[in-house]
């Protein structure tokens, strides 16, 4: 762990980053942003780790906790929640055995998030799984992908 965040230290050094770009950096590395990575990375660039956590829990798009090998990111605009984005959302939950407060499977499979508006209302309900977009999804449609998901990963 050490030699990749010593690898992104070097990086905001050379290119003039900010805490954004190592944020992202971080989250790309690790898929989330690991608490023992920022103290780290603080006390290397003698930057308070206030300042850290401030930037990562104001933007939506950064995540402190652990996230799944496969992401499942649900609109629940105003579009899609009309169009069914809430029903695929618990559907999906339940066969991934998830509660509303989970949001990642005990096995770190998958990673079921929501978000208020992706802005493509017009091919609403929209999924995004693993950053791909995925026009009015459909429950049978997802539910294929959840079991090529766990079939790949008995494998």
């Amino acid at each position: 762990m050490t030699e990749k965040l010593d690898s992104i230290i070097a990086d905001y050094r050379h290119n003039e980053g900010n805490l954004v770009s190592i944020l992202q950096q971080l989250q790309d590395e690790f898929n989330y942003i690991p608490q023992e990575a920022v103290a780290y990375i603080s006390h290397s660039l003698e930057i308070p780790i206030s300042r850290f956590y401030g930037v990562a829990t104001f933007y939506a798009q950064f995540h402190l906790k652990p996230r799944g090998k496969n992401i499942f990111t649900l609109c629940c605009g105003t579009a899609c929640h009309v169009k069914g984005s809430e029903k695929l959302i618990e559907r999906l939950q339940r066969e991934t055995a998830l509660t509303s407060t989970d949001s990642t499977t005990k096995d770190g499979l998958i990673t079921i998030e929501k978000v208020a508006c992706v802005g493509a209302c017009s091919i609403a309900p929209v999924a995004i799984v693993n950053k791909k977009v995925h026009g009015k999804a459909n429950i049978n449609q997802l539910l294929r992908m959840v079991k090529a998901m766990r079939e790949d990963e008995s494998e």
